[in-house]
């Protein structure tokens, strides 16, 4: 009985000559251009062997590997890939891939590297860090050219050891980011601890980042482990790190560059083995002539920059997005709603997406909630808002500097929630805030 092999290629022409080949070399093969194709051959035919492209339109064969393990599909699975992405093949073996190839194929090699991965005796799946579930790879990542340098970056940045500052607006997906970044790192096996600066406060700041002993200060009743040591031989991620007082960030940077923390109260230092990646939405480099962040911690922070581009200028992405969003909707509230109609996709595309991922995924898992039809249609999306004009955003002149102080409290000092509050940027907070000299 001839063994098939399923190959995974968007470029057709290269893809039927790969078909063609193995038909030659007496194997059966079956030609898919996409991931969910794909996985629709894998779940009703019996194939022996993957050969999969690592870039496709709608994922990736990283990703098509970890769907392949989470299934529990003992098989073979061999990448291949172009020119300088062998990081990624390299990084596709962490999972658990049997082989890579670099294109241009020679033939030579490619029949020696089947026969061999078909000719090792099947077993359970491994146990070792290979099979892991890869947190990070779930994000869907998008066709276009941004989402597809966005992926080409993480997987090229996620096995080494540096610093990486995470940019893009709030809720375009940051903290994925960050998590496929740890998840394709040797450190993926220990912990990821995501810490939100903007929630924490000048005093308590230390305590929650570096740990306190007891009666350090007056509410600090036992012994608190700071994150720093939570984390050990992992990952900690700093979202919007720009809110971290600028004492705090004196701390970072010491422990940054020691790799030493010392809790509140104590004398002695811990010695902490830890990847920082952090995420920020607003110009840190704005922040530093203005006097609010240490450029020494910048550039420390900023050894590898990733940029996570707003859905509006992701081309193509929007109908990838809403299609997984549906889906995790359906999942959660026990739905069976098909898929969106032509006119209800034009509609989503045509709108700007101003909270981005976060945005999309809310709205539809509301309209998921009361559609009753088969299919989404223009007529079950709330009326969408238009985009608020410029000046429409600055604050009320009269009493400015109250309102700020109000939105401030209300915020607890968090000042990313005070500029939601007051319907204006960061970047316009932080001025009025040095503009009125107001005391955090």
């Amino acid at each position: 009985m001839k063994q098939t092999i399923l190959i995974i290629e968007d470029d057709t022409a290269f893809g039927t000559m790969l078909q063609r080949w193995c038909l030659r070399n007496e194997f059966e093969a079956t030609l898919c251009s996409n991931v969910a194709t794909a996985q629709a051959e894998l779940i009703n035919k019996k194939v022996h062997l993957v050969l999969t492209d690592l870039r496709l339109p709608d994922g990736d064969g990283i990703m098509l590997l970890q769907w392949i393990r989470e299934q529990k599909m003992n098989l073979p699975v061999i990448v291949m890939t172009s020119y300088g992405e062998i990081q990624s093949a390299v990084s596709a073996m962490k999972l658990g891939a049997e082989d890579y190839l670099q294109k241009p194929i020679n033939p030579t090699i490619l029949k020696e590297k089947i026969e061999q991965a078909l000719s090792v005796k099947p077993s359970s799946p491994k146990s070792s860090k290979a099979t892991k579930p890869i947190v990070g790879s779930n994000m869907i990542m998008g066709k276009s050219a941004e989402a597809r340098q966005m992926h080409d970056y993480i997987l090229r940045v996620a096995p080494t050891r540096m610093t990486v500052l995470i940019l893009g607006e709030s809720g375009t997906g940051k903290e994925y980011a960050a998590r496929m970044i740890h998840e394709n790192s040797s450190r993926r096996d220990k912990p990821f601890v995501a810490v939100d600066c903007g929630s924490l406060s000048r005093e308590l700041a230390p305590s929650e980042l570096f740990g306190h002993l007891r009666g350090s200060f007056t509410s600090a009743v036992d012994d608190k482990t700071g994150v720093f040591v939570q984390a050990n031989q992992g990952t900690v991620f700093l979202d919007e790190v720009g809110n971290l007082s600028y004492d705090v960030q004196m701390q970072l940077l010491r422990a940054l560059q020691e790799q030493k923390v010392r809790p509140v109260g104590s004398a002695k230092d811990i010695k902490v083995d830890v990847r920082i990646v952090a995420a920020t939405n607003e110009n840190l480099e704005t922040a530093i002539a203005e006097g609010r962040f240490r450029e020494d911690l910048f550039h420390r922070l900023n050894e590898f920059s990733v940029f996570v581009p707003p859905l509006r200028d992701r081309k193509g992405d929007v109908e990838i997005f809403a299609n997984e969003f549906l889906r995790q909707a359906n999942e959660e509230l026990e739905k069976n709603i098909q898929g969106f109609t032509p006119e209800a996709l034009a509609m989503l595309e045509k709108h700007r997406w101003s909270g981005n991922l976060r945005e999309l995924r809310n709205m539809i898992r509301r309209v998921v909630l009361f559609v009753s039809g088969e299919m989404i249609t223009p007529n079950d999306f709330p009326t969408f808002a238009a985009a608020p004009a410029v000046e429409d955003m600055a604050l009320m002149p009269e009493n400015e500097r109250e309102q700020i102080e109000n939105a401030l409290r209300k915020a607890r000092g968090n000042k990313t929630l005070a500029a939601q509050l007051l319907k204006i940027d960061r970047k316009t907070l932080y001025n009025k805030i040095h503009l009125y000299d107001i005391k955090l």
